[in-house]
């Protein structure tokens, strides 16, 4: 006889199924859950007669998938307040990455940090990102630049996944920055990542995907085409840091590519977003970096809506440009900075989001087969969820069909 694990009862339920109207809403639903993963939803009242393990009643309060964070780097040692200081005082990030700061002073603290250092400034990251409803990160590395660091900071970032429960997508970001041993040499640092490093992460399955930093301060085009293409011949998905400060093509280059996003996409031309249209790459918009660095130059929300780009929004939790571990923070942002709607911005850390991590199959809404990452909400509408800034109305977090508690 068929028999669930788990029955959550008396609920409301965002799916944010795309087919699905707006929200996906089922009012006066219920959810079962088997094996940690979605067994059936609907409407109560049309319920099949099987017993549950478990019932639980949701009170009428809102179930969504549970939220997915599709770009940090979250893992590193140090902060660059003192920098931040410096940019309210005047300085560009350029100018400060130049001087030997931006990038670099966050890979001098990184490297002389010890992993239990790292880890533990790691889980209070994702502790927060939790208690926002997250159970879905992913998590770059970039701020070893030099293999052993690389190496370490990947296998550190599963463990993350292991300390506390959630699921982390590694993204290999070697070309993150030049090393300041392969200064002026960055031809020579590439040729060392696609010969040495890549061949080893792929070999040990460190990494879901590769990344790169594609702009004037970081890695031309000719550079991130040798690398995707090195990351194609290992089987590795690549995705892209594409026109945050200048339009370097990055847009066109992550399409030509088919990567699986292009992040930032401030200078993005129209014919970059039409590629990336044609080539089924995602947006992901990063608001928290637009406002930590008093951007001026929007990213062109228009285009991406006129041309069928899926947007996703993430922290970009990082010590220079996004100091941001909130979720939710992020989609209040994008409302007010980019204008993306309520829907949006749920279905950008939602739905989209997966997308743009490769696990659209998996996970990012709530549909019988998917993993039972389930967030639930005290809310009149999920419209609230990019309403409030700073009032937590989570109630519960469920990571495959498990009760999460986040740490405070």
């Amino acid at each position: 006889m068929p028999h669930w694990d788990l029955l959550i009862t008396d609920a409301r339920i965002a799916s944010m199924r795309a087919a699905a109207g707006a929200y996906g809403i089922i009012e006066d639903a219920a959810l079962a859950v088997r094996d940690g993963r979605i067994a059936w939803l609907g409407a109560a009242a049309e319920r099949p007669a099987v017993a549950a393990t478990q019932t639980v009643s949701a009170a009428g309060q809102w179930l969504t998938p549970a939220l997915i964070d599709c770009h940090t780097h979250l893992l590193f040692g140090g902060n660059r307040a003192a920098e931040f200081e410096q940019r309210l005082q005047g300085a560009s990030y350029e100018a400060i990455a130049r001087a030997g700061g931006g990038i670099m002073s966050t890979v001098n603290a990184t490297r002389a940090a010890s992993d239990a250092e790292l880890l533990a400034a790691g889980c209070k990251r994702i502790d927060a990102l939790q208690r926002d409803g997250v159970a879905s990160v992913e998590i770059k590395s970039g701020y070893g630049l030099n293999a052993a660091t690389e190496l370490r900071l990947l296998r550190l970032a599963k463990q993350l996944g292991e300390l506390r429960n959630i699921t982390v997508s590694t993204t290999f970001l070697g070309a993150h920055a030049v090393p300041a041993d392969f200064a002026g040499n960055a031809d020579e640092y590439i040729d060392m990542l696609c010969s040495e490093l890549l061949p080893q992460i792929a070999s040990d399955g460190l990494a879901d995907a590769v990344d790169a930093y594609c702009e004037s301060i970081a890695f031309s085009a000719e550079q991130v085409n040798r690398l995707f293409a090195r990351a194609a011949a290992l089987g590795l998905p690549v995705k892209l840091h594409a026109d945050q400060l200048s339009d370097t093509g990055g847009a066109a280059l992550a399409a030509r590519h088919h990567a699986l996003s292009a992040d930032h996409l401030e200078y993005s031309s129209t014919d970059g977003i039409a590629a990336m249209a044609a080539a089924g790459t995602v947006a992901v918009l990063l608001p928290g970096a637009f406002l930590t660095l008093r951007e001026t130059q929007l990213p062109p929300v228009e285009a991406l809506r006129e041309h069928g780009v899926p947007i996703a929004l993430a922290t970009d939790c990082n010590p220079g440009t996004s100091p941001v571990a909130s979720l939710r923070a992020i989609m209040a942002l994008a409302t007010s900075q980019f204008r993306l709607t309520p829907e949006e911005c749920l279905a950008g850390v939602t739905r989209v989001a997966a997308q743009a991590l490769g696990l659209h199959n998996d996970t990012g809404t709530l549909e019988v087969g998917k993993r039972a990452d389930i967030a639930q909400w005290d809310l009149q509408h999920p419209r609230e969820l990019s309403y409030w800034l700073g009032l937590n109305e989570l109630r519960q977090l469920y990571v495959g069909g498990k009760t999460v508690h986040p740490n405070n």
